[in-house]
């Protein structure tokens, strides 16, 4: 029992022993006059004895008639029933003893059935069970659980929560109060889950629209002073001659196109001497200093990975499409290839910084992307497995992040299954495919501008 004293210090006197201690330190906060604090245990008839658990092999086989509760409510539906009362649960194991991320006391109503998992409660007095489930919510419980692993809350540290009660009536108008205000705070949860997804929705809108501008020449000006992207492309001919002649390029990599636009405003792509009209082809107009160009024309390597020897010896891992992410490149998703199958995967299969991952085939997966960095890998090296395209741009000439803001673009990501091989359940993107697109280049200083405007903008838009 507790009272207080003339000098409104708190007192608790153990009915068993007559023993009185001051209890001050325990008392969490002032309650009005006419309220009374007292243990849990003292005013509430525990049921725990009459829970019965049921394994889920036990409860597979049931007709699914009666609610079956949990430490967090109902996680199944029994033949049979245990309770047929309002009676006050309380979870009483489980990580959500600490994190409340759902209320951990709740009143089960009708007939229903309880595991060992949830105290069950009654009253003895007139006190309504609402109110000590209000109450038990709005409190901390950290002081009553033992262990960090496996949170459990038991019989006598619930037993001993110090319970603030108001006179009965009081506790219904507390609790009609609080039923106008939950009708609120469910309108503002409602609300604000609108004006959440707005957010998302307007940052995805806005980030979408920021890379059309990027792509189409829009976003950053021009400079005539930092040269075309027709000298570029002549510079990365220059250079692939050059791989070729030092036998580290194959001489098929100079077998490239010349796309322009004619007097008449249509395109063509010119390969030796055949001339073809690509003006459908062609997604919208650039700038006079860019040039649209061949993927293939732009880099030294695409070409898929292999399918995996896999291993438990985690030396050198495999990029898989689980690995490439949309918020980035995670090594830690990655199984590992056996060491011994690493030579068959020749020299340039290997992963080198700035190489875009693309996934290439599946439903959902298809077209994400991500840009090898190897120090985001904490192992030796790295390969894909055959569902991963390996993008390697010329990077003297091409910035790998200026490609990657093009490919996830709404240009190419919006129409990526339509321009697939494959069949309706499994979309490709096959190497060939791959080689053909078509890409708008800005000078090389440009492709710097732009980057650092997206990664501007995008931080203003993370606020």
């Amino acid at each position: 029992m507790v009272f207080t004293n003339s000098l409104s210090s708190y007192y608790e006197k153990m009915l068993a022993t007559g023993e009185v201690k001051c209890i001050d330190e325990e008392i969490p906060f002032e309650i009005p006059q006419g309220w009374e604090w007292e243990r849990f245990g003292n005013v509430m008839i525990n049921k725990d004895s009459e829970r019965v658990p049921l394994s889920v092999a036990q409860r597979q086989h049931l007709k699914k008639t009666y609610d079956y509760y949990g430490a967090s409510g109902v996680i199944d539906k029994v033949d049979k029933y245990l309770f047929d009362k309002d009676l006050l649960l309380i979870g009483e194991d489980g990580a959500n003893l600490i994190n409340r991320s759902t209320p951990i006391a709740f009143i089960a109503k009708g007939k229903y059935w309880v595991n060992n998992h949830a105290h069950v409660l009654d009253v003895c007095s007139e006190m309504a069970l609402s109110y000590v489930a209000l109450f038990i919510n709005a409190i901390s419980l950290v002081d009553y659980v033992t262990g960090t692993a496996q949170p459990k809350m038991n019989q006598e540290k619930m037993n001993s929560i110090l319970l603030a009660i108001p006179p009965v009536k009081e506790q219904h108008r507390i609790l009609e109060k609080m039923s106008m205000v939950d009708a609120f705070i469910d309108k503002y949860a409602t609300l604000q889950t609108k004006l959440d997804s707005l957010d998302n929705s307007v940052y995805e809108l806005l980030r979408k629209s920021i890379l059309q501008e990027a792509i189409q020449g829009k976003l950053v000006p021009q400079i005539a002073e930092e040269g075309s992207a027709q000298e570029l492309l002549e510079q990365i001919k220059a250079e692939k001659q050059k791989l070729v002649k030092e036998g580290k390029l194959k001489k098929s990599a100079l077998a490239t196109s010349v796309i322009f636009r004619g007097d008449d405003n249509k395109y063509f792509e010119k390969n030796g001497n055949t001339e073809m009209n690509i003006t459908d082809e062609i997604p919208f107009e650039i700038p006079d200093s860019w040039s649209w160009v061949r993927l293939n024309d732009i880099c030294s390597y695409i070409q898929r990975g292999k399918s995996p020897k896999y291993s438990l010896i985690k030396k050198y891992p495999v990029v898989a499409q689980k690995c490439n992410q949309w918020s980035g490149f995670s090594i830690d998703k990655a199984q590992f290839i056996d060491p011994d199958t690493l030579s068959s995967y020749g020299e340039e299969r290997i992963l080198q910084d700035g190489d875009l991952m693309w996934n290439s085939t599946g439903l959902g997966t298809l077209g994400r992307m991500a840009i090898y960095c190897s120090t985001l890998n904490p192992y030796e090296l790295a390969v894909t497995d055959s569902h991963v395209t390996v993008i390697r741009a010329m990077k003297k000439f091409v910035l790998p992040q200026y490609l990657y803001y093009y490919f996830t673009s709404n240009t190419v990501q919006s129409v990526i299954e339509d321009k697939s091989d494959g069949s309706t359940k499994q979309k490709e993107l096959a190497t060939a495919t791959v080689k053909t697109y078509l890409v708008p280049i800005p000078p090389l200083m440009e492709q710097s501008r732009i980057i650092s405007k997206i990664e501007q903008l995008a931080s203003i838009m993370r606020g």
